[in-house]
């Protein structure tokens, strides 16, 4: 199983769509993945999965807003 890191720049509608999903209200401190990159900078993710992927979104108040407002996107 491939592991990617995704920026939020690069959300596509699946893995919004899998966020949505796992974490209708929200992730929280605890659903945070904490690691290092190759740079040895330190990134915070939460995980989604797929049967082929392991993503991990990486965490940002703009991410936080899209999942909160997905549903409201949906209906249009």
């Amino acid at each position: 199983m491939k592991r990617v890191i995704v920026d939020f720049s690069k959300l596509n509608q699946e893995i919004l769509y899998l966020l949505v999903e796992k974490y209708p209200d929200g992730y929280m401190s605890k659903d945070i993945i904490t690691f290092r990159n190759s740079q040895n900078k330190m990134i915070e993710a939460v995980e989604v999965r797929t049967d082929e992927t392991i993503y991990l979104v990486k965490v940002s108040q703009r991410l936080e807003d899209t999942m909160e407002n997905y549903d409201d996107e949906r209906s249009y």
